[in-house]
């Protein structure tokens, strides 16, 4: 499949939820940018699209079974889910594995193995920063110790007004 029909598929797989939709949507749209910025070759910036659109597949489960969407229970939840989202889209086992990899890992800030990994959590930072309203201190300290690429940076800092 490629990226519009995966994305046709999440938006049928959130059932509606409009939060969810923009949310992963505009997730989706730093990743891209950011990716295609930083000069990703086809296959990652593939995955990293792919992940960044599925990254809070978990989310409804988690509203569901524990009454919230906490990052680590997201990540627990996610890798199944993904996968089987996944399964009959044409892409190949080490490509589900790596998305699979990412979205169990989106909330978790060490040990960032990968530019794909690196580029999904500055795009959820950047929409969760904005969705939540997060304090210029907290938006300065990730872009200072988290962010690695140069676009993430670039955008981050023209997005929220740092310099």
């Amino acid at each position: 499949m490629n990226i519009a029909q995966i994305l046709e598929k999440m938006i049928g797989f959130s059932d509606g939820n409009i939060h969810d939709i923009e949310h992963f949507m505009k997730v989706w749209t730093y990743a891209k940018t950011i990716g295609e910025l930083e000069k990703l070759d086809r296959d990652t910036q593939y995955i990293l699209e792919v992940a960044a659109i599925t990254h809070d597949i978990a989310c409804p489960l988690c509203r569901e079974k524990y009454g919230n969407t906490n990052g680590k229970y997201q990540e627990e939840e996610g890798e199944p889910l993904v996968r089987e989202f996944l399964a009959n889209t044409g892409m190949t086992k080490e490509q589900i594995s790596r998305v699979a990899y990412l979205v169990s890992h989106h909330h978790t800030l060490q040990n960032i193995d990968g530019i794909d990994y690196q580029i999904l959590i500055e795009a959820d930072y950047l929409v969760n920063a904005a969705e939540s309203g997060y304090s210029r201190e907290n938006i300065g300290n990730f872009i200072g110790k988290i962010m690695r690429t140069e676009s993430g940076k670039r955008i981050a800092r023209s997005v929220f007004g740092i310099a």
